[in-house]
């Protein structure tokens, strides 16, 4: 018979570390995989909890399911000052897991999370976040151990970014993403030249850093890691800085910082970015391409989420001032 996930996991953590798990319990929120809270303790009776994120059974590790390109990365970043949890284990036999350390703290996007966060964390939190952003790419990643060409993909610029979302617009019924053809003509007629290629997260966001009070302490969700233009990721980080951005689905958050002061947090007060509106309204079409795309697979039965019902307003809106922003350049 095959083990089960929780028993090659307690095994493993049984033969390798020392550790007897007393518990392992789904994890909610993970959209890539599976996730586990597990707790455990050493002969002296000390307790510890990890997180498992786990291919799912059938699956392998390639795509959105690649769990072990996850713990690469993490692993990897261990010794840098990147804020990430500490990897535990890494089982590579498919289907593959990692174990990584239970990081305390608050993981919320303030503009669309429960529970509301204070105004005034929030805005401290996003300030702060834009201010750790430049250690990440900073970052080497040609001077990481495991990043090879096969594991980092290929590098991407501002030209490969928008095809990839073209696609994914591409996939959305036209009535669902009304005006997303013409925001992405418009981005298409003025893509910007590439800058130095950096590691970037992917989705970089208060809904992705662990926080403790302000600072982050755990960068996580590393799904869509790459190696790209430093300004896609501003870009994206830009479209959660104001709730009008999320008519129906979020709220409005007084006092929080305003696109030049992130911009200016990020840089230090240093030399502005070029271009970075086309980078904002590209993630606005990014934003409205996948809440499309998951309105669509909600309305074709292939995931029931009555919630889904509520996005219209926001993809509106995203490609209206994405359009907005294009028609400035």
């Amino acid at each position: 018979m095959t083990p089960t996930l929780q028993q090659r996991v307690t095994d493993r953590l049984r033969s390798s570390h020392g550790l007897t798990v007393d518990s392992f319990d789904v994890l909610p929120g993970g959209h890539s995989g599976l996730t586990y809270r597990v707790g455990a303790h050493d002969d002296s009776g000390s307790r510890s909890e990890w997180v498992v994120k786990a291919v799912p059974e059938g699956q392998k590790s390639i795509g959105r399911h690649d769990m072990l390109r996850q713990a690469t990365i993490l692993t990897a970043l261990a010794d840098t000052d990147v804020p990430v949890p500490r990897v535990l284990e890494v089982d590579r036999e498919e289907p593959g897991w990692f174990a990584m350390e239970l990081v305390a703290g608050e993981s919320l996007e303030p503009v669309l999370d429960d529970p509301a966060v204070a105004p005034d964390l929030a805005a401290a939190r996003m300030l702060r976040a834009a201010e750790i952003l430049p250690r990440l790419h900073a970052v080497d990643p040609h001077a990481l151990p495991g990043v090879t060409g096969d594991v980092a993909g290929p590098v991407l610029s501002p030209a490969d970014e928008l095809a990839r979302w073209a696609r994914t617009l591409g996939a959305v019924p036209p009535e669902l993403v009304v005006g997303g053809a013409e925001l992405l003509e418009a981005l298409s007629a003025s893509v910007p030249e590439p800058i130095e290629p950096c590691l970037v997260h992917g989705d970089y966001r208060l809904g992705n850093i662990i926080s403790d009070g302000v600072e982050p302490v755990a960068l996580i969700d590393w799904e869509i890691w790459s190696i790209g233009d430093p300004r896609v990721e501003l870009g994206w980080f830009l479209v959660f800085a104001d709730g009008t951005n999320f008519p129906g689905v979020g709220r409005e958050v007084p006092s929080l910082p305003t696109p030049e002061q992130l911009v200016d947090a990020y840089t230090g007060g240093g030399v502005a970015l070029p271009d970075l509106t086309w980078f904002d309204a590209l993630g606005r079409l990014k934003m409205a391409a996948i809440m499309g795309h998951n309105l669509r697979r909600h309305r074709e039965g292939r995931h029931h989420d009555p919630d889904q019902e509520k996005l219209p307003a926001t993809i509106a809106r995203l490609i209206e001032t994405g359009t907005d922003l294009m028609a400035r350049i």
